[in-house]
């Protein structure tokens, strides 16, 4: 009866005062939109900076005067390194092969085959890159050049970085709108029932049963919010997320929706919950 009375008097305080809870309700929807979006693409681009990785390799490109004795040395000392996982060996024929298939036009008229043996040396983890470059450095003996992926690990950190950055700045000045403005729909409901209170306190009400409604006000407006947001997700992910060629990528894999979904609710609470406790705090003294 008492639970059943707190969110009665929760429901009449916020549609007492409709213009303030929406306007909180749709900050945190924006709030809460904005996050999911944050977590999805942050969670998805770790996972394809992870396949970039693991994808980047060292190649060493051996002189056209280097012999058999001196790339099977190399090989053989790569592959005694715990920090190389795989060495394959490219003749020149399978160099033009390659070439040939991504740029035919470049490639048709050639007299001869200017490519020279290679050697592709994939790390055990990106994290290894640099230092099996650098232990071929300076190239040994047949070897013309050594190159990395680094510039191209760097690069994907960058912006993967800067996007995370861009997404946190916004989802925390929204949490701060939103825990305002749920601060200040409270407010107005404590304002507007001063007198109930009072009378509600000089019959024998406790403390926590005058609270009680507008502590939920703040958890409604926080998972109405929340829940409109991921029903706005939800609609993005089953029309939009198909016509994004890119992130249908089968090597990465975003968060799974409902972990998102779950995220979204619990932050939608917390919302509510400080917007509550601080206005409550401040201005409902008993």
């Amino acid at each position: 009866m008492r639970a059943r009375l707190v969110v009665s008097e929760a429901v009449r305080s916020l549609s007492s005062n409709l213009s303030t809870t929406v306007a909180a309700t749709t900050t945190v929807l924006i709030a809460m939109f904005l996050l999911g979006l944050a977590v999805a693409l942050g969670t998805w681009m770790y996972s394809w900076s992870e396949h970039v990785e693991r994808q980047l390799m060292v190649r060493v490109f051996f002189e056209q005067r280097a012999d058999e004795d001196q790339i099977a040395a190399l090989r053989e000392r790569l592959r005694a390194d715990p920090r190389v996982e795989r060495v394959s060996f490219v003749p020149p024929e399978e160099a033009l092969k390659r070439m040939r298939r991504k740029f035919p036009e470049a490639t048709k008229d050639l007299a001869s085959n200017p490519f020279p043996a290679a050697l592709e040396i994939q790390p055990t983890g990106g994290e290894h890159l640099k230092a099996v470059s650098a232990m071929l450095r300076p190239p040994p003996p047949g070897v013309s050049s050594v190159e990395d992926g680094r510039k191209i690990s760097s690069n994907v950190i960058r912006v993967t970085g800067a996007i995370e950055l861009v997404c946190l700045i916004a989802v925390l000045v929204l949490f701060a709108a939103s825990t305002l403005l749920i601060a200040n729909t409270i407010r107005l409901s404590i304002f507007s029932r001063r007198r109930e209170i009072e009378v509600m306190k000089l019959v024998g009400a406790t403390n926590w049963f005058v609270r009680g409604p507008f502590m939920l006000e703040g958890l409604i407006c926080g998972v109405l919010g929340a829940a409109a947001a991921v029903g706005l997700l939800l609609l993005g992910k089953e029309v939009a997320l198909e016509r994004i060629t890119f992130i249908r990528d089968p090597n990465a894999q975003a968060i799974a929706f409902a972990w998102n979904a779950l995220i979204l609710v619990a932050a939608g609470l917390l919302l509510g919950a400080i917007g509550s406790a601080l206005t409550i705090r401040r201005f409902l003294k008993i």
